[in-house]
């Protein structure tokens, strides 16, 4: 399994919706134009979290797409699952025959690689990353005058 441009387009796009959490559906002409993604691309990846039970689509003139979840219990790991598959850089991480158990001595490597790999990614939850771009977001606005 290889990191994509699917996985940091996806954690964008639900951090977004995390700093929206509560505050109803967020369009994705919004997080498109917010977080740079090609809007194309991220109906796809929408579409394959809406599938993984990430989020919800809601129809309609203020519709878009509202996390499935509270953001505490969705981490980057269920992200990058959901639209990655599961986590395993080689065959000896993913368990499969391969007809070298137990007698590889890079088994211990990858093993290890893909825990480290699971690890990193469980411990950030979609709530830190949101109160996280909140901060960057009312930092980097550029106020505008009032009339």
């Amino acid at each position: 399994m290889r990191l994509t441009a699917k996985s940091e387009y996806g954690l964008l796009a639900l951090i977004d919706l995390a700093v929206a959490w509560n505050g109803g559906p967020v369009s994705t002409r919004d997080i498109a134009r917010n977080r740079d993604i090609p809007p194309a691309f991220l109906e796809q990846l929408l579409a394959t979290l809406r599938r993984e039970g990430l989020v919800i689509a809601v129809r309609g003139a203020r519709g878009g797409f509202v996390l499935a979840r509270d953001p505490h219990s969705i981490s980057a790991l269920d992200i990058v699952e959901a639209l990655e598959g599961p986590l395993a850089p080689t065959v000896c991480a993913a368990q499969a025959i391969c007809g070298r158990e137990g007698t590889c001595a890079a088994e211990p490597v990858w093993a290890r690689v893909s825990a480290s790999l699971r690890n990193v990614l469980g411990e950030f939850d979609l709530a830190s990353l949101a109160e996280r771009q909140a901060l960057f977001d009312a930092a980097f606005t550029v106020p505008t005058p009032e009339e």
